[in-house]
């Protein structure tokens, strides 16, 4: 499993932490963080499962 895809999973759990949290005590900035960085997470995650694919088709 490649670091981006460790690292993103780590980024869009905190993400929704952080937009879950902003919505609970109605801050707007937190929220919208939040949600920017599980989108962040989000693309980290699938580069990460793209980099395995092709780690893994070379290995064939």
């Amino acid at each position: 499993m490649s670091e981006n895809r460790i690292q993103g999973a780590a980024k869009k759990a905190a993400g929704s932490v952080k937009e879950a949290a902003g919505k609970a005590v109605g801050n707007e900035r937190l929220q919208a963080k939040g949600a920017a960085e599980k989108a962040a997470g989000s693309v980290q995650n699938k580069v990460g499962k793209a980099q395995d694919k092709v780690g893994n088709a070379i290995k064939r």
